[in-house]
């Protein structure tokens, strides 16, 4: 019986860990748990700035010019332990 209630224990938190990784957002991944997430910009948009407002990401951008070429920046997460760094792409598209 002991061996009956440590399995059920077990098979609990391996539902509760999966089912928490897979309700994150693309967002909370990166942000909180160290993943990586992408975004790819409406075609002509020029990233200007990006930030962070609670769980959400923001970000400003402006209509390319004529001689605007498209980029891709990486904004990574230093933090003090060097462990779950997050990572978020983004994608200029012309």
């Amino acid at each position: 019986m002991k061996n009956y209630n440590l399995i059920k224990k077990i098979a609990a938190l391996l539902f509760l860990a999966i089912f928490g990784l897979i309700a994150c957002t693309q967002n909370d991944r990166a942000k909180n748990w160290g993943g990586k997430a992408e975004i790819t910009l409406p075609k002509g948009q020029k990233l200007i700035n990006v930030t962070w407002k609670e769980a959400n990401l923001w970000y400003l951008t402006r209509p390319m010019t004529a001689q605007d070429s498209a980029v891709t920046y990486t904004f990574q997460e230093e933090s003090n332990f060097g462990v779950m760094e997050g990572t978020y792409v983004i994608h200029e598209r012309k």
